[in-house]
């Protein structure tokens, strides 16, 4: 079975993250490209940019629909198709992200259209930068 992870890109890169792939549709502030050690960058599986700054107005009160309109977004998309069979392939792997609160962006919706098991204990809530 293949060991998945989530980890915020701010957390130092580690041997046993295996393939590194970042879910973010912009390249993370303060960070360079070669501190973050991501093998894959795959915007195509990210909100729009209309999605994501409709969502960033009213976060708290959007989420909701934001997964709604997301996984419209993510059907079928040759992106996320793409990832799934990278990622089936590997025997280790970490989903890459700057967002702040996992929990409520869009990485849980794309983790469900993925059709993986995370292992949520690499899961960070509480790094702040």
């Amino acid at each position: 079975m293949n060991k998945i992870a989530i980890k915020r890109i701010y957390e130092k890169a580690e041997k046993d993250d295996g393939l590194r792939v970042l879910v973010d549709r912009l390249w993370p502030r303060g960070v360079s490209k070669e501190s973050a050690k991501i093998a894959l960058w795959m915007k195509g599986v990210t909100p729009s940019t209309e999605l994501r700054s409709w969502f960033h107005k009213d976060a708290a009160d959007r989420f909701s629909e934001f997964e709604k309109r997301y996984t419209k977004e993510l059907s079928g998309s040759k992106d996320i198709i793409e990832l799934r069979k990278i990622i089936k392939k590997q025997p280790h792997a970490t989903l890459v992200t700057a967002v702040k609160d996992i929990e409520h962006s869009h990485v849980p919706t794309l983790i469900k259209k993925l059709g993986i098991l995370i292992n949520y204990n690499k899961l960070t809530k509480v790094s702040k930068k």
